[in-house]
């Protein structure tokens, strides 16, 4: 082997090996679970927007990440933003479907005032009985829960759809404001989604 075959495979292996630790070091995690940079929903490529862990107590319910269509930092322009979205929660224990569904309708009702819950009545009840089709939830499980323009709220169980679309927008808005809103599920969790980073969070 001459020195210029030498020289030429010596840089190849240089520029791959510092590729593969490129990469390994951009590879986001928490939890144990690995968040993916974009998602794509409807056609449409989103970008996370952040995510962290919700505590209850010291003890770690799930991994939630925010994926919109581009960066924002506040929770208004979250919800005055156009297009596709995506809130992803990874299960990290054990938990009775009914339970999470029902602090999904608590954590709605905080953040909503008395003519939001009003008109939210339907839509809630449709969203309750979406959430009693599901089996317990298990470590590891996935929900997404993505705004798709023309479609409407609508809800996937491991890459699965289930129940039926909530068309009004009101609706998603209010399934934000359980992370977003004025009385956050975790507070730590609502800065990570707001300052667009990974934060595991301690409580």
């Amino acid at each position: 082997m001459n020195f210029a075959t030498r020289f030429t495979k010596s840089i190849f292996f240089s520029l791959l090996s510092a590729l593969l630790i490129a990469t390994h070091s951009n590879a986001a995690e928490i939890g144990g679970v690995k968040i993916d940079d974009t998602a794509q929903v409807a056609n449409q490529t989103l970008k996370l927007n952040g995510a962290g862990i919700r505590y209850k107590v010291f003890f770690k319910v799930y991994v939630a990440a925010l994926y919109l269509a581009e960066q924002k930092n506040s929770a208004p322009e979250i919800l005055a933003l156009p297009g596709a979205k995506r809130v992803s929660l990874v299960i990290l224990r054990d938990l009775r479907s009914e339970e999470l569904g029902q602090r999904f309708m608590d954590g709605i009702k905080k953040n909503a005032d008395l003519n939001e819950r009003t008109k939210l009545v339907d839509s809630m009840l449709a969203f309750g009985q979406n959430f009693a089709l599901l089996p317990d939830m298990k470590k590891g499980d996935i929900i997404n829960m993505d705004w798709i323009p023309g479609s409407g709220a609508t809800a996937f169980y491991n890459g699965k759809k289930f129940g039926s679309p909530i068309q009004d927008p009101l609706f998603y808005s209010a399934l934000l404001k359980i992370w977003i809103g004025h009385s956050p599920v975790d507070d730590k969790l609502k800065q990570a989604w707001l300052s667009g980073k990974i934060d595991e969070g301690t409580h």
